[in-house]
């Protein structure tokens, strides 16, 4: 991991490769870990770093501090400036794809294009269980309660091909929340959650200038396909693609499926 000061938080990150950058960011419940496979299928052609959102992965987890998207999406337009990167091809997957939405609107200069996967978006969020540990008489439990168990849960439902919950790739999911201060850093994560910084932005959506891919796994169980159909119908220059045997986790599922849509994205580009 490395790490960069933004706002006095140490933000952390992946990096390989060398060329033009893609940024990727992760959603709830995981951390730039989630990005290594496709990380690795792309970093002889491209600058590839997956960042750890603020009270996430290996980040700062401060106490009684805003993690909402709005400021995640302020840290990593930051994160950018920070690291002279100038323009990034953009990637963001669940709350990363909210977060990729408000740095598309607010600074699309900073970005070559934009992709986003099995994305939140408009008023279809929080979802279960997150509306649930976001109940006040659950949340105050949530940090004595959470345990490897109920997380793979979570994550069990959120793949399509189950044989590729290794044991190793389990323990990534798990590895922030061993301790009190991830558990709480997610805690406040869920607490932040705010879908009407969604909801605001979507007439500047129709705005925007920015090529746009937008994929779906078919067999997401926790976000409803009208997200992805309704970005795609109200952002100009945009293109869904759907994998049928793919989750919520798509980056587990498909890598190879995946990097392929993310190479000929870009390349297609390129030419025209």
């Amino acid at each position: 991991m490395e790490y960069v000061e933004i706002d006095g938080h140490q933000i952390a990150y992946r990096r390989k490769g060398q060329g033009t950058p893609i940024l990727f960011i992760h959603g709830v419940a995981s951390h730039s870990f989630l990005w290594d496979e496709i990380m690795d299928k792309l970093k002889d052609e491209y600058d590839v770093i997956a960042t750890d959102l603020l009270g996430c992965g290996a980040s700062d987890k401060p106490k009684n501090t805003d993690y909402s998207i709005d400021i995640q999406s302020d840290i990593l337009i930051k994160f950018i400036e920070k690291l002279s990167l100038q323009k990034v091809h953009l990637v963001g997957h669940d709350i990363g794809g909210g977060v990729a939405q408000l740095m598309a609107v607010k600074r699309s200069e900073q970005l070559i294009d934009l992709v986003m996967m099995n994305p939140v978006g408009y008023d279809f969020w929080p979802v279960q269980p997150i509306t649930t540990m976001r109940l006040p008489v659950i949340r105050s439990l949530t940090s004595s309660i959470m345990h490897r168990t109920m997380l793979m849960m979570v994550i069990r439902r959120a793949v399509y091909h189950k044989e590729k919950l290794t044991k190793e790739l389990l323990d990534e999911f798990w590895k922030p929340l061993k301790t009190k201060e991830g558990k709480d850093g997610f805690i406040q994560l869920i607490r932040c959650i705010n879908n009407r910084l969604l909801t605001g932005v979507t007439d500047k959506l129709r705005k925007l200038k920015v090529p746009t891919l937008l994929i779906r796994g078919d067999s997401d169980a926790y976000l409803s396909k009208e997200i992805t159909i309704k970005l795609a119908s109200d952002i100009p220059h945009s293109r869904l693609v759907n994998i049928s045997n793919a989750g919520h986790f798509i980056q587990i599922d498909e890598a190879d499926r995946l990097t392929l849509l993310l190479r000929e994205f870009y390349l297609n580009k390129v030419k025209n």
